[in-house]
């Protein structure tokens, strides 16, 4: 367990040096034509910024490196989520440790209140966290012969704009209420006792599911699903497609069920109710990230949270994101 007086969180220097040793295991990498090791890159020692106010003889820039070959200067944070931020290096680490630590997440509220920056900018950094969370897409396909994957679709909030079906003049109401059509769609799929990948489409339907199904899922694999009629013609694709009827009260027969990925979506929704209460639509994706992240480093796959920090340390690089563009995920 990770003390949070560990120096790494109370040390700008102390920060920088872990977040080397994490992304720089075998000596520095240049960020621009990444060349690596003593022998490329050079290590400036005493060099100083341009004088100011605040630090007339200017301020010493500890942990600046230069490539040998492309003649640029870098330090650990180019090309990451921290890059050219005015937030000490120590208080991101802490921001990082504390929601990759945090079950259900920690709100911007509490964050501000904990490290002291402004609501606006725990708000920013944790949806740059978020983004760093992202996986690079080089782990393949979850399950394969011989496993079991648990594919499902859930319905939670409000759209922030009303869907129209291009098939309906008006959306269709039971009982005065909209039903599943005005509210936003999550798909999620989970290798059963492995990892997990959730989504937020615009609407299910079999194209979307299907699309999502065949690219994240080997097809070796055997599906589990309830008798929704999403699942029937993707189904065939698989080694095998077996189904339990939710709607009359079966919920598993022998090991065919979908309990893992009703539990995953269910982790989500209580963060979403008791911890982050509300979040617009266009950050719905970052915030399936950032469980899907925790989950799929959860204590039973023998992750500590020293260990979920680390990996997300290792993470950072190639993933930078703007104010402006904070509104931008929308579908995945």
């Amino acid at each position: 367990m990770t003390n949070l007086t560990n120096p790494i969180f109370q040390n700008a220097d102390a920060a920088r040096e872990h977040l080397e040793a994490q992304r720089w295991p075998d000596g520095a990498v240049c960020p621009h034509c990444g060349c690596v090791g003593d022998k490329h890159v050079t290590a400036i020692k005493g060099a100083r910024s341009r004088p100011s106010a605040a630090h007339p003889e200017g301020k010493e820039r500890k942990g600046l490196y230069q490539c040998n070959a492309c003649r640029k200067q870098f330090t650990v944070t180019v090309g990451t989520v921290f890059e050219r931020s005015k937030v000490p290096l120590h208080k991101w680490l802490l921001a990082t440790y504390l929601l990759t630590s945090s079950k259900k997440g920690m709100s911007a509220h509490q964050l501000h209140r904990t490290i002291g920056v402004t609501y606006k900018t725990a708000w920013f950094m944790f949806h740059r966290i978020r983004e760093a969370m992202k996986e690079d897409g080089t782990s393949g396909p979850l399950g394969g012969k011989g496993k079991v994957i648990e594919a499902d679709e859930m319905y939670h909030g409000k759209r922030d704009v009303p869907y129209k079906s291009p098939n309906r003049r008006t959306p269709y109401t039971k009982s005065g209420k909209s039903g599943g059509a005005q509210k936003r769609v999550i798909v999620g799929l989970i290798e059963r006792g492995g990892q997990t990948r959730t989504f937020h489409v615009n609407v299910a339907t079999k194209k979307t599911v299907r699309e999502i199904l065949v690219k994240n899922a080997d097809r070796k694999s055997r599906l589990h699903t309830d008798e929704s009629r999403l699942y029937t013609t993707t189904g065939q694709e698989f080694a095998r497609h077996q189904t339990t009827n939710h709607s009359a009260g079966e919920y598993a027969r022998g090991d065919v069920n979908s309990n893992s990925i009703e539990n995953v979506f269910s982790i989500f929704k209580r963060g979403m109710i008791g911890v982050y209460q509300h979040c617009g639509e266009a950050h719905l994706q970052r915030y399936l990230t950032e469980f899907d992240f925790r989950y799929n480093r959860r204590t039973k796959l023998g992750f500590t949270d020293e260990d979920r920090h680390n990996a997300l340390l290792k993470m950072v690089a190639g993933k930078r994101l703007t104010y402006r563009r904070t509104g931008e995920a929308g579908f995945a």
